[in-house]
């Protein structure tokens, strides 16, 4: 039975990682087939830096998906702090199952419908574009928000309540207080949330397709719109290099956790 579970997780982590590896190699190629490997070369590369309209769907990933992840992270640790104080439990659990439904819903269900809100009430208000890049962004903050209130909750709970009390008894008020004590103890939470809501941000597609308007284009649009032609390697390049952005946010995640597992230890 080991020796079988052995197998069935190595064959599980090469069906995971055998594509990502294999993009890893070919954006490497000299040419462009993804099935012969000609000679290294970083053509690809500096084909990439080279193509401004690609560059400019970057520029407008990173700038949605970094205040969508600042404008979700404030948010979201406002409402786990409300959510948390709360002493009714029916009103707690309603919002916590509310909080939960962007996760949980399909995102094409959420990207029509956020779609139709934003026609509407840019036709209501008698505007000549109802989408924007407004309009997506707002669209971001709302699937976002639950990944940061589900990270900052536990970290709420885990902490002695009686420590902003005793702060306030000490003199400060509710606002020093939080900042002081209650912020700095759930800071893994909040950071792992930030995290969170930005990868999910930077991945996007079909909310982003639903809710985007004219002039902005993200990255996977970018993709998307390419691939009713033909995708070049310099794509290749560009996953290779988002992937291990990725990766390296996910280790810093992990490493925030570290110091907590060992101060509860």
């Amino acid at each position: 039975m080991k020796t079988a579970s052995k197998i069935y997780t190595v064959l599980i982590f090469l069906f995971l990682f055998a594509p990502i590896a294999i993009l890893l190699v070919f954006s490497f190629n000299e040419a462009k087939s993804l099935s012969v490997f000609s000679g290294f070369s970083f053509k690809w590369y500096r084909e990439l830096f080279r193509d401004e309209a690609t560059l400019a769907s970057v520029r407008n990933t990173l700038l949605l998906a970094a205040l969508a992840m600042v404008l979700s992270t404030v948010i979201g640790t406002a409402a786990a702090v409300g959510i948390e104080k709360m002493r009714s439990k029916w009103l707690k659990s309603t919002l916590s199952t509310v909080t939960d439904i962007p996760m949980t819903n399909p995102d094409i269900i959420t990207g029509i419908s956020l779609m139709l809100m934003f026609v509407f009430v840019g036709r209501f208000f008698g505007l000549a574009n109802s989408l924007s890049f407004w309009t997506m962004l707002l669209s971001h903050v709302t699937f976002c928000l639950p990944y940061v209130i589900l990270q900052v909750l536990p970290k709420l709970r885990q902490m002695d309540s009686a420590l902003p009390e005793a702060a306030m008894d000490l003199g400060c008020t509710p606002v020093e207080a939080f900042f002081k004590v209650t912020l700095p103890e759930i800071m893994p939470g909040v950071i792992t949330g930030a995290i969170m809501a930005f990868t999910m941000s930077l991945d996007d597609f079909v909310i982003s397709y639903f809710t985007s308007g004219a002039g902005f284009q993200t990255l996977p649009i970018r993709i998307y719109n390419m691939t009713k032609k033909a995708v070049t390697p310099k794509m290749y390049a560009l996953a290779t290099i988002i992937f291990f952005v990725i990766l390296a946010l996910l280790l810093i995640s992990n490493l925030t956790d570290e110091p907590e597992k060992e101060n509860h230890n």
